[in-house]
């Protein structure tokens, strides 16, 4: 790992005596570490004043934030003053703003020795944003949140104490008890919640973990995602962290997301494509186990074909199409199954032996199986009938959709380990 943007702009060295600061502070900006988005056991910092460990590294991405930089930067430290004094750090890594945002950043860290700055030039985006500061940062605990007050800071003291008892990844969330939006259309709800239903049909085991996925404000215990190679898609970091982390324990905390009083939303249309092409990402690269799967449903299909050719063509059997079909179906079920439970979920059907475990497997491959048959009929006339769209495009999609849901019931139910056999 090597640093980018090695020119330093010094400011005046100034001498400062604090009760909680131990050593003497040159004001300059952090050199943005470059490579891979890993964060490591130690900080990356070719400054040794900066190695000592503290409890608490929070991370501010910024891009146009001066209008608001000094205030958030003043709330924080008031408010973790009072909390951990002495064992927090605030990292303000900033896109090479152009209304200098790093510039007027940089000037508050001589009344704030607790701040250090960074700015990106060659680099962009905020999620990319928020892992080299953690790459760069002291703390055993890393966090983040918004430089531009939509997040209120007074819900870092409940973040703190969740990863005091002992949590992997704190987040403050709109969708749990104390939790909401202040003034949001019905439009924005509207995507908010369709951005969580779309991500739970396509990353279900980690999605489901969380009640607020689009969260940009959480803590994570460094020790969660050390040596974990990151490679995050836009704004949401924090799916990315709960999918390649080692997160075992996540707690959350309400809050009220508040609406911006100075400076410009980011938030546009990209940012929504983004998150699909984020969540689609994770999907190919954590989940070979969801490939296998597609791969064994495909096998069903030529199953199916072929039975159904060889049950109701008159040059072969010539029985009725709609027996042929129940009858293919079934066996192309029972093919699936077999080789879900040898190859796809094998690693599970070995801690479930004995024939009563594989025929309980089976009924309930079955059942989800029939269900997914429905949604399939009800999505292809949705889609043809509502949305006018073509039938076999609309079919495909039905099929996408039915193949996400028999997914993640059947890993849910068909192959959990519940009971086994001794």
């Amino acid at each position: 790992m090597v640093f980018s943007g090695s020119v330093e702009i010094l400011f005046n060295i100034q001498y400062l005596t604090n009760p909680f600061y131990k050593f003497t502070m040159t004001q300059s900006l952090i050199p943005v570490p470059s490579g891979v988005f890993q964060v490591l056991e130690t900080p990356i910092t070719s400054d040794e004043s900066f190695n000592s460990p503290l409890k608490l590294s929070l991370v501010l991405p910024t891009y146009k934030e001066a209008d608001n930089i000094q205030s958030i930067v003043e709330i924080l430290s008031n408010l973790l003053d009072q909390t951990i004094p002495g064992e927090y750090e605030l990292i303000v890594v900033d896109d090479n703003s152009p209304d200098h945002t790093w510039k007027l950043a940089l000037e508050l860290t001589s009344d704030y020795p607790q701040l250090r700055v960074m700015r990106r030039i060659e680099e962009k985006g905020l999620s990319t944003a928020v892992i080299r500061g953690w790459q760069v940062a002291r703390g055993e605990i890393l966090g983040v949140i918004d430089a531009d007050l939509q997040h209120p800071p007074e819900v870092l003291t409940q973040l703190l104490q969740e990863m005091e008892k002992g949590a992997d990844l704190a987040l403050a969330s709109r969708h749990v008890e104390g939790g909401g939006v202040s003034e949001w259309s019905i439009i924005r709800r509207f995507l908010s919640r369709g951005a969580q239903m779309l991500g739970l049909l396509i990353l279900p085991e980690v999605i489901s973990r969380l009640s607020d996925p689009m969260s940009g404000y959480f803590m994570v215990r460094r020790s969660a995602i050390i040596g974990r190679s990151l490679s995050p898609v836009g704004y949401k970091i924090l799916i990315e962290v709960a999918a390649r982390g080692r997160i075992r324990w996540i707690a959350e905390a309400g809050y009220v997301f508040r609406e911006r009083q100075a400076g410009e939303s980011k938030v546009t249309w990209k940012q929504y494509i983004e998150y699909i092409q984020h969540l689609l990402r994770l999907r190919l690269s954590i989940s070979a186990r969801f490939i296998q799967f597609c791969l064994v449903g495909l096998s069903g299909v030529v199953v199916d074909m072929g039975f159904l050719y060889l049950l109701s063509d008159p040059n072969t059997l010539g029985l009725p199409l709609t027996r042929s079909k129940i009858i293919a179906a079934e066996l192309a079920i029972i093919n699936n199954f077999l080789w879900n439970d040898l190859w796809t979920f094998g690693d599970i059907s070995r801690r479930q032996p004995g024939k009563r475990q594989r025929l309980k497997r089976l009924i309930k491959f079955n059942i989800i199986c029939l269900a997914g048959l429905i949604l399939n009929v009800l999505f292809l006339n949705i889609f043809y009938n509502l949305f006018n769209i073509n039938q076999y495009i609309a079919n495909f999609l039905a099929i996408g959709l039915v193949t996400l849901w028999n997914f993640w019931f059947n890993s849910k139910l068909s192959w959990r380990v519940t009971e086994v056999d001794k």
